[in-house]
């Protein structure tokens, strides 16, 4: 990227380098504050459906068997026949089959289970999969437990849903569709804005025609294999037609459907740029064609773009009218930038002939694109990871930080190539678009360039044909004399001096084009940009398929989790002092197994000596704060020396309980100390 270079050109000022690193800064600091204006003022929202809540909740112990399941979702999710199980302690299943009934409450989604009757005693589990609103597939499991908890021969799923050899190869597609639409994109906006006359340019063509057809390959395997990506997981289904039409019948398939007809519109857009534009001698004509190529060509990409946007994370959440437009246009700015990236590395190797001007026109557009993802990055930011917490305590945000670091990297090497690119603006030696440079010169320059048309590799045997003694034949390699004599004789010879000739101007103009300092270093410069988009463009492919911060916090303080408490017994030890005689000692309790349902309580009172110490009373309390539960009373029965005792003691949910003990050593000295512990 040479975003900046135009803008810093020869000055008369004493210092023009300071202004450009001055606004630079003034645009970073006033990112940075609305960036942080935003996160500090966030509000809920949510992408990525979250299991929020249950009834049964996880853990807990009911006295009888419900008779349904309800399941709370942060957003509306998508249900199959055989989405939710429920399966009782026997591994048989507990529910009726059918398909979960959706309730609207309050910002939440619910959805309904019905059980059968007659159920019996012991621990249930449930296992549910279901396609968030954003497309991306979720899924989890928990148990409850009914008159107390049981063995279960139910064994939980060990890998979500997504993953596995499906999984690996729709995120293969889903990567290579983003690249194919980088540089389908980006190369023929570069096309257009930028260098013209490199639509004649086959290096460009195939650039721009590899991105068009890795796009609609990876759109094509995303689509078969979505149904087993969401669904079961077997390769074998991504060819079955019931499992291809249920996908059509859903938001991402229909997008997916949607992107290759705008596919099919693009390769016809792309026969007029390569065919009957780069061919148009007329300037008039060419200009009327480039317009409508233009306006064609930004609907075409904005349509592509939106395939994305109204099925994946800003179609959902919060303000999904807004986001979706600005996720339009942070997806064209990645093009334009990105992808006229590779189109600019591509002509400034492959193409000798590529002008200052390009580049310089290049510089604008990729400026412009840094501001508008700035823009719009800042937004997106604020409405996926919503607070600092989440920011550095989520893989979502994560990944964010590691993205803005990948683009202050790539705006550091722009800085940097500012300096070529001025140069070769300032009409330095780079040049040779018009013919220019080549021109100046003499011997095999002048022949190599006498024929240069469009400047590509195409039309290199025009310029050597039309060489003379102080052009080609002069080269590298002379033409013996009398050559010309014996290939107007033969025609075979003749078509073998012409290749000859050929050969050595490309040799030439490519040894002249190397030689060139300026664009020597601009080369190096896009090429170490080049492979750090490359690295920026995964990390963005992987945030689409992330959980977004914002969701991830809330599941964590949700009432339901996806697996089932697993705790081991806990130990709480807490030193006392009622005040009166022989007043000081030491609780000791274990908590038994130390997870949420049925647990038994073992307690033992010491005193100051560590023997053994009788009191007259022990109370027990457990409360949770951040579900507002408790405090739940436990009255322990005296077994003897010291030792206390409480069994079934129900502990409804996994959590950071507070347990408070209370101790009377005499008829007036009393006192009641605490402990916060995670059970569960």
């Amino acid at each position: 990227m040479t975003a900046t270079a135009p803008h810093f050109g020869p000055s008369p000022s004493a210092s023009p380098a300071r202004r450009p690193l001055a606004a630079a800064a003034l645009l970073a600091a006033l990112a940075g504050l609305v960036f942080g204006l935003l996160l500090g003022g966030a509000g809920p929202a949510s992408a990525h459906a979250a299991l929020t809540g249950s009834d049964p909740q996880n853990g807990a112990v009911v006295g009888t068997a419900p008779q349904k399941i309800t399941l709370a979702f942060s957003e509306g999710v998508a249900f199959g026949d055989d989405s939710v199980r429920v399966l009782d302690p026997s591994g048989e299943r507990a529910d009726t089959g059918t398909a979960p009934r959706g309730l609207k409450c309050g910002s939440d989604q619910e959805y309904e289970v019905p059980l059968r009757t007659g159920l019996p005693n012991g621990t249930y589990t449930v296992a549910w999969q279901a396609v968030s609103a954003d497309s991306h597939p979720v899924s989890g499991a928990f148990t409850f437990s009914v008159g107390a908890p049981s063995k279960t021969a139910v064994a939980l799923p060990t890998t979500d849903v997504g993953g596995g050899l499906v999984g690996t190869l729709y995120d293969i597609a889903r990567y290579a569709a983003y690249a194919g639409f980088v540089l389908l994109a980006g190369g023929a906006a570069f096309v257009l804005a930028c260098w013209q006359r490199g639509a004649g340019a086959r290096p460009l063509q195939r650039l721009v025609v590899r991105g068009w057809l890795t796009l609609t390959v990876a759109t094509l395997a995303m689509l078969v294999l979505r149904g087993p990506y969401t669904g079961s997981g077997k390769l074998a289904d991504a060819f079955d037609l019931d499992v291809l039409k249920t996908v059509l019948d859903t938001k991402p398939g229909a997008a997916l459907v949607s992107r290759l007809l705008l596919l099919g519109a693009s390769a016809l857009f792309l026969a007029v740029l390569f065919g009957a534009y780069a061919r148009r001698e007329d300037e008039r004509e060419r200009k009327d064609l480039t317009f409508g190529l233009a306006a064609g060509g930004v609907v075409i990409a904005a349509g592509i773009a939106g395939t994305w946007s109204l099925a994946e994370h800003a179609s959902t959440g919060l303000q999904p009218g807004i986001a979706m437009p600005v996720d339009l246009l942070h997806l064209l700015a990645v093009a334009a930038w990105l992808g006229g990236l590779a189109a600019l590395l591509v002509a400034l190797y492959r193409t000798p002939d590529v002008d200052a001007a390009a580049v310089g026109r290049f510089s604008r557009i990729a400026f412009g694109s840094v501001l508008v993802l700035t823009a719009t990055g800042i937004y997106q930011s604020w409405r996926q990871v919503g607070s600092w917490s989440a920011l550095t305590g989520t893989g979502y945000g994560q990944l964010l930080l590691v993205k803005v670091g990948l683009v202050a990297v790539m705006v550091g090497i722009a800085w940097g190539s500012r300096r070529w690119t001025a140069r070769l603006i300032r009409g330095g030696s780079a040049g040779t678009g018009d013919g220019a440079g080549a021109s100046a010169g003499n011997g095999p320059e002048a022949g190599a360039s006498a024929g240069s048309g469009a400047g590509t590799e195409s039309n290199a045997g025009a310029g050597a044909d039309a060489g003379t003694g102080a052009g080609a034949d002069a080269g590298v390699r002379q033409v013996p004399e009398g050559a010309s004599t014996a290939a107007a004789e033969d025609p075979v010879r003749a078509a073998q001096l012409a290749r000859q000739r050929a050969a050595m101007a490309t040799a030439e103009k490519k040894r002249v084009r190397d030689a060139d300092p300026d664009r020597s270093g601009l080369r190096r410069s896009v090429l170490a940009e080049v492979g750090v988009a490359v690295v920026l463009l995964a990390v963005t492919t992987a945030l689409t398929s992330t959980e977004p911060a914002r969701t991830e916090e809330e599941a964590r303080g949700s009432t339901a989790a996806t697996a089932p408490a697993t705790g081991g017994p806990v130990s709480v030890k807490l030193p006392f002092d009622t005040g009166g005689e022989n007043g000081r000692g030491t609780v000791r309790m274990d908590v038994d197994p130390g997870r949420s349902g049925s647990d038994e309580l073992h307690i033992w009172v010491d005193g100051a000596d560590g023997k053994a110490m009788e009191v007259p009373e022990l109370k027990v309390a457990f409360t949770l704060k951040s579900k507002n539960i408790g405090p739940l009373s436990v009255v322990p029965t005296r077994i003897g020396g010291g030792h206390w005792t409480a069994s079934d003691v129900q502990i409804p949910m996994a959590g950071d309980w507070k347990v408070a003990v209370t101790v009377r050593t005499s008829d007036i000295d009393q006192t009641t100390v605490d402990k916060t512990v995670k059970i569960g």
